[in-house]
């Protein structure tokens, strides 16, 4: 047969069984490499919880700048950098330099991790992003355990960092590792990007992206970041936008001294009182917020978007129960999300220089800062929020006719991010939801802010994924932090299977209408 009718005759082959079921991938894995996979971690699952608790014994606060927490910062580093070593990865900690603390103080910056697994150009090339740091804890703050010893209860796991984020990075790892294991090529070229300052602001973080975009980062296919939360307790979900933050603080000023209220009440315009009047005028009892033109650049509601909050499983009594909240604003599942994703939101957090003390001191402050932050969504943006919120706190507080000082600034700028769940790590990461937990995920947006995703997305121009592994319930940032055994070891496999649909979805012969979840 002549040359060129024989490769017509194998694309037509190739063309026709694709339209019988996506059956023909050549590049597909082994048949029966799934399945090893999943017995491997099944098989080793109490190792790999053993690793968590030995990373969740170290007490990596990147919140409290002291000597001991920074080292132990640079000692999870450390400790992380030789486990991707280990797999085989070259490994590079970039080092970021030193903080400056208000009191003159310097420590060191934790190196940022920059791993990568390959470099095979016809493989996807996959970069995950997580982060070693935790929020403070001390067992006096109402731990039921000591927060840096992982304790397994009726199959949770307790511990500082379980599920934010030790947990989610040592999934990633252990999926990577079980191919190793099993003498397995890894479907994928893995990239890894891990810091240790995320939760103090990820502090040189964004300048480290834009220096690698044309290195690190040139070669990078896809983003994916396992930061966040499910919606459900029992339900995966896969996160596709974040609304973004502006904060605020608003100083009015007298004096720098307090005022005895018998010796001066009565005779000035008190601090306070401005404050109060200015704090109140920013939002109604219903959450609407009264800030002239803040709804004007919201994105609209469209049908299709409509259909997808319709579509999500809430119980809301559930939801209201489990929260200890009397009653929310809000009576339909549609509208409680809706107000937690993609409309704005105004909260009044607290005032410095006022006194919150028990009993009764009969102090005038004369100088107060409310402090307040308005979460965006798409396609507000800060600078204008910004003038928004100044020119209406002018405006209030003209018509007091005060003679004190009012300073209004945002300490805090963070844009909002939104994807396209139509991009192929969504459609990857929905089959391998599906092959391990035998169900659809929740496609869902996340109320709070997420500023590395906006990063990766704006400086990478890449496809970023929030592929999330913690339980609603997990309790991040707050006393008893748990991630449940089960969504620790189903994430390893997760991320395992999610990897064999990015190498399917990569190739050239398939198209997403045509794939199933054959190995």
């Amino acid at each position: 047969m002549d040359p060129k009718l024989g490769r017509m005759a194998s694309s037509l082959l190739a063309f026709l069984l694709l339209l019988d079921g996506g059956m023909f991938a050549p590049s597909s894995p082994p048949t029966g490499l799934l399945e090893r996979v999943f017995q491997y971690i099944d098989l080793h699952q109490d190792e790999f919880v053993q690793t968590l608790k030995e990373w969740v014994a170290i007490e990596s606060d990147s919140i409290q700048p002291v000597p001991h927490f920074r080292r132990e910062l640079l000692r999870m580093v450390a400790l992380a950098a030789d486990q991707l070593w280990r797999l085989g990865a070259s490994v590079d900690s970039v080092d970021t330099g030193s903080q400056q603390l208000p009191d003159g103080q310097t420590l060191p910056l934790p190196p940022i991790i920059l791993a990568e697994l390959g470099n095979d150009p016809k493989k996807p090339t996959v970069c995950f992003y997580g982060h070693l740091d935790v929020q403070p804890a001390r067992r006096e703050d109402g731990w039921l355990t000591d927060p840096y010893t992982l304790t397994e209860v009726d199959g949770k796991l307790y511990g500082r960092g379980t599920t934010d984020n030790k947990g989610p990075v040592l999934a990633w790892i252990n999926a990577v590792s079980t191919f190793r294991a099993l003498d397995e090529d890894l479907p994928v070229n893995i990239k890894f990007v891990i810091e240790g300052m995320e939760e103090a602001g990820s502090l040189a973080l964004e300048e480290l992206v834009q220096k690698e975009k044309a290195g690190f980062f040139s070669s990078v296919d896809y983003v994916v970041i396992s930061d966040n939360l499910w919606l459900s307790r029992t339900k995966p979900a896969l996160t596709y936008g974040t609304r973004g933050n502006s904060y605020f603080s608003v100083e009015v000023k007298c004096r720098d001294q307090d005022f005895h209220s018998g010796t001066f009440g009565g005779i000035l315009n008190e601090p306070m009182a401005d404050l109060v009047a200015l704090l109140g005028s920013l939002v109604d009892s219903s959450g609407r917020i009264l800030i002239p033109g803040i709804y004007d650049h919201v994105a609209p509601l469209t049908e299709e978007e409509k259909r997808t909050y319709e579509a999500i499983d809430l119980d809301l009594e559930e939801y209201q129960n489990s929260s200890q909240v009397k009653k929310f604003l809000f009576d339909t599942k549609e509208e409680l999300l809706m107000h937690l994703w993609r409309y704005p939101s105004l909260s009044i957090h607290g005032v410095e220089g006022a006194f919150d003390k028990p009993g009764a001191k009969t102090v005038i402050p004369g100088r107060v800062i409310g402090k307040f932050s308005i979460r965006l969504v798409p396609h507000m943006n800060t600078s204008v929020v910004e003038k928004q919120v100044k020119q209406h706190l002018d405006h209030i507080f003209s018509k007091r006719n005060s003679s004190n000082q009012m300073t209004v600034s945002m300490t805090l700028g963070l844009q909002p991010w939104v994807a396209d769940v139509g991009d192929k790590q969504y459609l990857a990461a929905k089959r391998a939801i599906k092959t391990v937990f035998g169900t659809e995920p929740d496609v869902i947006r996340d109320g709070s802010t997420i500023p590395i995703a906006r990063t990766f997305q704006d400086t990478v121009q890449k496809s970023v994924l929030l592929l999330p592994l913690g339980a609603a319930d997990d309790g991040e940032h707050a006393q008893n932090e748990k991630i449940n055994r089960r969504n620790y070891i189903e994430g390893s496999k997760l991320f395992a299977a999610f990897f064999l649909e990015m190498a399917k979805l990569h190739s050239p012969w398939q198209e997403p209408s045509s794939l199933d979840l054959t190995y």
